[in-house]
């Protein structure tokens, strides 16, 4: 896809993420690439999952990276806001970490668990310890949509704790685990490395670079598209100096990796 060269001069696109590595993965594997092409990239940095996509339907930024695509569409819908994806890129997926044990096999009755209060992804949260036999849910429900009401079985007697996802990581010194978003679990320092259990993501659960719909068609965007799906990008996420190394492809790039 061709540069928009003549828009791109002295045009800044401000980008909006959450704590978390997603800031790092615009400076070092997006920035450069729309450098190139002539723009100015900010980066603006949210305490949480709310504010950046207010702030992209005002106006105040320009595009987004922090959720995945069920996050984006239930958000929007909620708040009548119209906000699209434009492509999927690697992500540090939902974790198991705890303080107090080394596997699962030593939760007990009565242990609380910590988990994400907003609807997809407590949704997510179930359905990751629903893999684990931790917990069963119900057979005629949406999985996408569970809730605490929708858990069938809890033969460990888990005491579940939902709350705002931002908050996980401090739960660890009081509950038993807590199942933290990856760029949460970042931000406070755990290395992936050290989840107890990490998720094998499905493709709608990778994070999405997010714009205002009524953008999808403009120059900057599709110049944001070809940097994320140029060379140069998927050579920063392959190189072992940086943490994305260790993230959950998305399938276009996986399948870009094994032509070459």
């Amino acid at each position: 896809m061709p540069s928009h060269a003549a828009q791109a001069q002295s045009q800044t696109i401000v980008f909006g993420v959450a704590p978390g590595p997603y800031s790092d993965m615009i400076k070092y594997a997006i920035k450069p690439g729309l450098e190139q092409k002539g723009y100015q990239v900010k980066i603006t940095e949210f305490s949480d999952y709310v504010q950046p996509n207010l702030a992209l339907a005002n106006g105040s930024i320009d595009v987004n990276l922090f959720q995945h695509l069920p996050y984006l569409q239930k958000f929007s819908a909620d708040k009548g806001l119209k906000l699209s994806r434009l492509i999927n890129v690697p992500t540090a997926g939902l974790g198991i970490y705890s303080r107090k044990i080394k596997n699962l096999d030593e939760l007990k009755r009565g242990d609380v668990v910590t988990l994400s209060n907003d609807p997809t992804n407590l949704a997510r949260g179930l359905r990751f310890l629903a893999s684990l036999d931790l917990i069963t849910l119900k057979g005629d429900i949406d999985a996408t949509k569970a809730t605490e009401r929708d858990i069938g079985g809890n033969p460990r007697g888990l005491a579940l704790k939902p709350l705002e996802a931002a908050q996980l990581p401090r739960t660890l010194d009081s509950s038993a685990a807590s199942l933290v978003n990856g760029n949460f679990a970042i931000a406070s320092g755990l290395k992936l490395s050290d989840a107890i259990a990490l998720e094998t993501l499905e493709e709608d659960l990778k994070n999405v670079v997010a714009v205002r719909t009524e953008d999808l068609n403009k120059p900057f965007v599709a110049d944001i598209k070809a940097t994320v799906e140029s060379p140069e990008f998927a050579a920063v996420i392959q190189d072992p100096k940086y943490i994305f190394r260790d993230f959950q492809k998305p399938q276009w790039l996986q399948e870009k990796l094994a032509q070459n």
